[in-house]
Order: structure tokens, then C-alpha cells, then sequence
């Protein structure tokens, strides 16, 4: 993906921020218990919070949790539904936090739009000794037929190369490392998945979808054709055709450890 297009990308969400909201699933607690298990305190950072979906799930965890999040549009509804948690602007290349001063920095759906190589050498300086970095995504099941079915029919904009297991394994393996050849600021990573499922309907599948970035920046004749042909497969489909049905997921994580 070429640099205006990543921008673009990256900075669409903002403009979708209460569908965001909405539509988008929480994260499995055991995967968020399994990215924290090394950290050597409670003190945690979600850094490119969006509107608080991991901030919630860190919340009712019991984590001493601060967020920061780029986007304006974003971070106001995080402080809308979350007033109770330190919620500050900020980017992963500019975290506005001391040196040393959380346990853990976990990432919901977001690390991939971190420039690491200065977001790298940022994380580690926030973080206290042996401190853990973890990104976490919901991916689709695809092992389920009907949700590979989905993958072919939406396109690599609504399900893209993270949005299911193996091809999150293959993608997110090296992640947490630098492009430069600066020293590395974290350990070798560990990758694991979590079963997860987020109840829905056909509608409010669709709508889930419509907000990936892939979407929000496609053409308005292009992206209501797609997902045109999202809403006929559903419809098509015994297990999607009427009423409420439970979406297959893995929430998957990548872990590492602050050298």
C-alpha cells in the first residue's frame, strides 16, 4: 500500500465514529488476560484507543488502564462512554506519558497502522522493565464455511489479509519490529487466538463491515455495490437469513516482551 493511500487508510475512522461505536465487537477476555500475564503490574496503556472497545473490556478487568487515541472524533466518543478513564490525544510515535510509566501497552486493532520505527523505540520508553507489547485483533472464523463463504464475497476491503486466523498469523509475525536497523526494543514474539463470537444480524453485520477502512475509503457507487453483494449472500444463507445469529470469531494476539 503506497503512503497517501495508508494515510488514508489510517485516518478514516473518525468520520465513522459513532458506527464505530456501535458495530464494532469487544475482545475476548482470555485473550486479553493472555496479553497481560507477563506484565509486571497493573498499569496498562491502550494506545490508539478508537472510541474504547479494548479501554471497556481492560475497565472490567479490574487494569489500572489510560488510553490515547489520534483521532478526534474518535477519542470524544471514548470520553463520552468512558468518563471515568484518563483519555488523552496522542499517537504511538508521540505517547504523552512519562518514562517507565506502565506495565503494559496493548493495542486493539490498531498496531498495524503504528510506524514502528519510531513507534518501537516510543512503546519501550513508556514501558517499565520486562513490560509487555501486545496487539490484538477480532478476526473472522473462517474456518466455518459460511464465514469463508463471506470472506470471498466481501472482498479484501470489508475482510482483508488480518481479518481471519491464518492469514493474521502470516501477517502480524514481525510486526513489532523496527524498519531501521536501530537496535530491537522488544523479544521474540508469541502469537495466540481465542475463541470470540459477536452477536449480530444480517444488518448489523453489514454495517460492522462497512466500517473497515477498506470500506470507508472506497467510492460511494463502489462501496454500496459491495456491500449490496455482502447483504444477498447473507440473505442467502440459512445460518444468516433471519434474525440473530452468533458471527464465529478468534480475538488473536501478538505478544512481546520490553528488552
Amino acid at each position: 500500500m503506497d503512503s497517501d493511500l495508508w494515510h488514508r487508510h489510517a485516518s478514516s475512522f473518525g468520520a465513522a465514529a459513532n458506527a464505530y461505536a456501535t458495530h464494532r465487537p469487544d475482545y475476548a477476555h482470555e485473550a486479553v488476560r493472555w496479553a497481560l500475564e507477563p506484565a509486571p503490574g497493573p498499569r496498562v496503556l491502550d494506545l490508539g484507543a478508537g472510541t474504547g472497545k479494548l479501554t471497556a473490556t481492560l475497565v472490567q478487568m479490574g487494569a489500572d488502564v489510560t488510553a490515547v487515541e489520534p483521532d478526534q472524533a474518535m477519542l470524544a466518543e471514548l470520553r463520552r462512554s468512558l468518563p471515568e478513564v484518563t483519555a488523552s490525544s496522542g499517537s504511538a510515535e508521540s505517547i504523552p506519558l512519562p518514562d517507565a510509566s506502565v506495565d503494559a501497552v496493548l493495542a486493539g486493532n490498531a498496531m498495524h497502522w503504528f510506524d514502528m520505527a519510531v513507534a518501537g523505540p516510543e512503546i519501550a520508553r513508556v514501558l517499565a522493565p520486562g513490560g509487555v507489547l501486545a496487539g490484538l485483533w477480532n478476526t473472522m472464523d473462517d474456518g466455518v464455511d459460511w464465514v469463508a463463504g463471506l470472506a470471498r464475497v466481501s472482498g479484501p476491503a470489508a475482510i482483508g489479509p488480518r481479518d481471519t486466523p491464518d492469514a493474521w498469523r502470516i501477517e502480524t509475525a514481525d510486526l513489532h519490529l523496527s524498519t531501521t536497523d536501530a537496535p530491537a526494543s522488544f523479544g521474540s514474539p508469541e502469537q495466540s487466538g481465542f475463541p470470540h463470537g459477536q452477536l449480530r444480524t444480517a444488518d448489523s453485520l453489514v454495517a460492522t463491515l462497512g466500517t473497515r477502512a477498506g470500506m470507508l475509503v472506497m467510492p460511494d457507487e463502489e462501496r454500496e455495490s459491495t456491500l449490496a453483494r455482502i447483504r444477498r449472500y447473507l440473505a442467502a444463507r440459512p445460518e444468516t437469513s433471519d434474525g440473530e445469529f452468533t458471527l464465529p470469531m478468534m480475538t488473536c494476539v501478538l505478544r512481546v516482551r520490553r528488552r
